[in-house]
């Protein structure tokens, strides 16, 4: 039976070992998704896909309650605060 020392000395063996086996083998694919890119003609555009696009702007406030300072756009579902009210314009913020 190995003692304790001599099975961390293999162990840190067998780690080196891998790294440099991962080393290898990455260099290897690498070097077969350029080839294969190259022959298909594939550019890094393609691979990454179409840009995504920018977030649309949130819409400013267009409504405000006096009571809590609550905002609202005006655009979706009215909040509770003025769902039921006829009339917004008092709602509205002056700029």
């Amino acid at each position: 039976m190995s003692s304790y020392k001599e099975l961390i000395a293999q162990r840190e063996q067998l780690e080196a070992q891998l790294q440099e086996a991962f080393k290898e083998e990455r260099v290897n694919v690498l070097d077969e998704i350029i080839r294969k890119m190259k022959l298909h003609r594939i550019t890094l555009d393609e691979i990454r896909g179409p840009a995504q696009a920018a977030k649309a702007n949130k819409a400013p406030p267009k409504y405000r309650d006096p009571a809590t300072g609550a905002e609202w756009s005006g655009r979706g579902k009215p909040p509770n605060w003025i769902k039921d009210e006829p009339d917004r314009t008092k709602f509205l913020i002056s700029h």
